[in-house]
């Protein structure tokens, strides 16, 4: 009778072990930060620059596309018109500068490769700020 009970006990542990690491999997997607692949790192290749805040965009269709390894996304907000510090971040980490569009005051853009993967880096000044988001095609 003891057998069997060990036998049951470690069974239970065993699928709720199964079960906690799929919930923790899952809760990722709930989360605000569920893009940030290295919270604390831009990329994952240098760290967030001072003045810097992560985040991701709150679109259902991005976060599925996210989810799915469609696509990579980062987002960055700073106060002020400051489209350099992250792009500066990227190419400290290893990233090249292929081609840009200079910054106009409005939006500065710019393809950078490095790491065996192409990325895309857009500055936009909203409402005096500044909303960095950087692109890359997934996976698949």
């Amino acid at each position: 009778m003891k057998r069997w009970l060990w036998a049951l006990l470690a069974v239970l542990l065993a699928v709720t072990a199964l079960l906690g690491v799929l919930w923790s999997r899952e809760a990722r997607w709930s989360r605000a930060d569920y893009c940030l692949e290295t919270p604390g790192q831009v990329w994952g290749v240098a760290p967030v620059p001072a003045g810097a805040t992560a985040t991701c965009p709150a679109s259902q269709t991005v976060r599925g596309e996210v989810r799915r390894g469609a696509t990579r996304v980062e987002q960055y907000e700073l106060s002020g018109w400051q489209p350099a510090p992250v792009l500066d971040a990227l190419t400290a980490g290893g990233y090249a500068v292929l081609s840009r569009i200079p910054d106009d005051g409005i939006q500065e853009a710019a393809v950078l490769n490095g790491h065996g993967e192409q990325l895309t880096y857009v500055a936009d000044r909203l409402d005096g700020n500044t909303l960095v988001t950087i692109t890359a095609r997934g996976e698949h």
